[in-house]
C-alpha cells in the first residue's frame, strides 16, 4: 500500500494483522523479516502521524482566547 493510501487508522489495522500473521502464522524467516520491517515503517507513520496531530491540537488549543467563550 502507497503512503498516500495509507491512514492512520489503516497502518493500525495492519500492524494488527501482522502480529497475528507473525503469532499464528507458519512463515519462514525471510516472511517474518519482511513482516517486521513492514510493522517497523507502519510505526513510525503512525508515530508520524500522532505528532502531527498533537501539534495542530496545541497550536488550536493556544489560539483559543477563553475570554472570549
Amino acid at each position: 500500500m502507497a503512503t498516500k493510501d495509507l491512514s492512520y487508522e489503516k497502518a493500525v489495522e495492519e500492524i494488527e494483522t501482522i502480529i497475528k500473521d507473525i503469532e499464528y502464522g507458519e512463515l519462514s524467516v525471510e516472511e517474518v523479516n519482511e513482516k517486521i520491517k513492514r510493522a517497523a515503517y507502519l510505526l513510525e507513520y503512525c508515530k508520524k502521524k500522532l505528532g502531527k496531530t498533537k501539534k495542530e491540537l496545541n497550536k488550536l488549543l493556544d489560539n483559543i482566547d477563553l475570554d472570549e467563550v
